[in-house]
């Protein structure tokens, strides 16, 4: 059978960054052929970057992508790549619809195309038939679909390709693989990360592979954009099921593959030829780029990279959004509020291993509520991981607000975490740093956070991470730095503490909240499964309970809609997953029990003080222990005037696999409810 050396080039391309995304091209291509490669396949859209959003409506951006695909092949060979076949995603157009204005149509009909450059040529095109609007994805919004297979004869081997969703949905091209008699699948993808999504995509890929009879190639993109991260996991898979290389995940890099795969026998054209056919009902084109198969040579095993852990991957997604958020957007530093509690510390250990410690300034921002032992902690982090470090209390500030302006109570206690949040934004504009928030998504889900307060910042790196999975978190992270004989860099008195947000004495945040494994559990079959009230309290949780805590999740929305990105890691996060109205009336109730009147009445608007009573109403204020910090909001009072309209959306992907199991109780944890047995998600993109 003929042999063929192909790269899965594994890389990280930046939006809108057209000249520097064919530099890598290029730069790639180089490093294959040095290896021997015949074949060089890139991501979905690699050119333009992923996703381009309403960018793929400009006019302007469609002809600069189709102008510079056609200069990277002119560019390929002239550099003497001409005679390595490169397959790389771009940003197309249907020309014979463009013209044509419908409703409903994309307006210039862009396409998610993918192309084969081969001896200064671009020898073929194919556009992504199946358009993913689920999740994170509106791709029906601003593509319109393809209509062929397309397949080109390489060395004596017929390789069909496929745009990402096309793997994923019954149908369409991927479909008539096996009548078209390929050899290679070949799969250019844009697939975001989430949770145990690694076991679900190998899987489809075995039973695609098995269903075409083919063996299948699978490149993934690596890094962050806005809120998606990218985690690579490229794979190569025999029709089989036999793996036969993988690549490391959240990594860039290329790997290289010797693959034996049938003969070509399905009639083609001759060299540089294209025809069209129709295969079980289906268009196909094929294209012929070189008949004769390779010498036989000795080929290299393929590599199985190591697999990361649950945990492992995790924190490994949040390093690469926040390290590509930071870079792409043209910042070198951030500042983050360090309050001494495990939000701002697990946070400020992923900046310190995303930028480095030199790039990450830490701000202890003490009142006179805040323990000696959170500004101890707060000093301590600092220590153990180099970061820039300085304190500022804040109640000479508080009492400037309060002698001007009479505060008390929730208000207050409000203005104190706004204060950090004024001062990080102040150090931001003078110094150039990016701001973090350090909510995390539990506190995101019930409102527990304050508006301009601790909610400030231009990225939030564990907006998705459940607040027991912080925990979780921060006990891997030392123990990783342990194995290695480092210094732990999160100080174990922020993990064991109970949090407190300390904007009164003696504040802890079960005043307001259940324990947070409980917690954490209805939200995530909430949030992630849609389980309803009833469901939930079926599922063996106290009715009042259930409808104290969906009616808090339900009146925070405006928070949320204000919140910064930060990277997705759940099946699904707040933004573009999961989409609800700000002002709405209907509220969730357990159907066996009647209505309390607080959730029956409209969202129009919970008000700041005593409206609504902490039973029902979001909560405002920080929520951990705050020496320091707009980082982490908690509260002990009725959430605060909610506005009549949105403020900005915010993005997120697709679904895959089940989250962590809840985490491991906390010592003050209720015992957890009976589980009954749970719906399964939904697939994942």
């Amino acid at each position: 059978m003929p042999q063929i050396r192909i790269a899965l080039a594994q890389v990280n391309p930046t939006v809108g960054a057209l000249e520097a995304n064919a530099d890598l091209v290029v730069r790639m291509t180089k490093h294959a052929a040095a290896q021997h490669a015949h074949l060089v396949a890139f991501p979905e859209m690699m050119l333009t970057g992923y996703p381009v959003e309403d960018l793929a409506l400009r006019a302007s951006f469609v002809d600069e992508s189709r102008a510079a695909l056609e200069k990277l092949a002119v560019r390929l060979d002239a550099e003497g790549l001409g005679a390595t076949a490169v397959v790389v995603g771009y940003l197309g157009r249907d020309d014979a619809t463009a013209r044509q204005h419908q409703l409903g149509r994309p307006k210039g009909s862009p396409q998610n195309a993918v192309a084969v450059l081969y001896g200064g040529r671009v020898v073929a095109r194919q556009a992504k038939y199946h358009l993913p609007n689920y999740g994170v994805f509106d791709e029906a919004r601003y593509f319109v679909p393809g209509n062929h297979l397309g397949v080109f004869r390489l060395h004596g081997i017929d390789v069909a390709l496929a745009v990402c969703e096309d793997i994923w949905q019954d149908g369409g091209p991927v479909s008539v693989a096996r009548e078209a008699r390929a050899g290679l699948l070949l799969v250019v993808n844009g697939s975001p990360y989430e949770r145990n999504k690694d076991d679900t995509r190998l899987d489809l890929a075995r039973r695609r592979a098995a269903a075409a009879q083919a063996t299948l190639a699978y490149v993934n993109m690596v890094g962050g954009q806005d809120e998606l991260v990218f985690d690579g996991d490229s794979l190569v898979v025999r029709p089989d099921g036999e793996l036969l290389a993988r690549a490391p995940q959240f990594e860039e890099g290329c790997m290289v593959v010797d693959l034996q795969l049938p003969d070509a026998v399905a009639a083609a054209p001759g060299p540089w030829g294209m025809t069209q056919e129709r295969v079980a009902g289906f268009a196909v084109h094929r294209t012929t780029l070189t008949t004769a198969p390779l010498p036989a040579y000795t080929p290299d095993p393929g590599a199985l990279a190591p697999r990361l852990s649950d945990l492992a991957e995790v924190y490994a997604a949040i390093v690469t959004g926040l390290r590509d958020y930071v870079r792409k957007n043209g910042f070198s530093s951030v500042v983050i509020a360090l309050s001494g509690g495990i939000d701002s510390a697990l946070v400020a250990a992923v900046a310190v291993d995303a930028l480095g410690a030199e790039n990450v300034h830490g701000v202890s921002m003490p009142s006179k509520y805040s323990s000696e032992h959170s500004k101890s902690d707060a000093q301590d982090m600092a220590e153990r991981t180099g970061l820039r470090f300085r304190t500022i209390p804040i109640e000479p500030m508080v009492r400037a607000f309060l002698d001007n302006l009479e505060l008390t109570g929730l208000a207050e206690e409000n203005l104190q975490a706004r204060v950090r949040g004024m001062t990080l934004m102040g150090l931001s504009n003078q110094e150039g740093h990016l701001v973090l928030a350090t909510g995390n998504k539990t506190e995101l889900a019930v409102g527990y956070s304050t508006i301009y307060g601790d909610a400030v910042g231009g990225y939030a790196p564990i907006k998705d991470v459940p607040k027991t999975l912080t925990w979780e978190l921060a006990r891997w992270r030392n123990a990783a730095a342990a194995e290695r004989n480092e210094t732990p860099p999160i100080p174990q008195g922020s993990i064991d503490k109970p949090p407190s947000a300390e904007l009164r004495p003696g504040q802890l945040d079960s005043d307001s909240l259940p324990d947070y494994p409980l917690l954490d559990d209805i939200l995530y079959r909430h949030l992630e499964l849609d389980l309803d009230a009833g469901e939930l309290q079926a599922a063996g949780f106290d009715a009042d309970l259930v409808a104290k805590v969906l009616r808090m999740v339900d009146t925070a929305e405006y928070k949320r809609r204000q919140y910064p990105p930060g990277p997705k890691i759940t099946m699904r996060n707040f933004g573009r997953d999961r989409r609800v109205p700000i002002t709405s009336a209907w509220r969730e109730t357990p159907r066996t029990t009647p209505a309390p009147a607080a959730a029956a009445a409209p969202a129009e608007s919970p008000v700041e003080g005593p409206a609504e009573t902490p039973a029902t109403a979001p909560v405002e204020g920080p929520a951990e222990t705050q020496p320091a910090a707009p980082a982490e909001a908690g509260p002990t009072a009725p959430a605060e005037a909610q506005p009549a309209a949105p403020a900005e959306a915010q993005p997120g992907p697709s679904a895959a696999g089940s989250p962590p199991t809840p985490v491991e109780p906390q010592p003050t944890a209720d015992p957890e409810p009976a589980e009954r047995e749970l719906p399964p998600p939904p697939p994942p993109h």
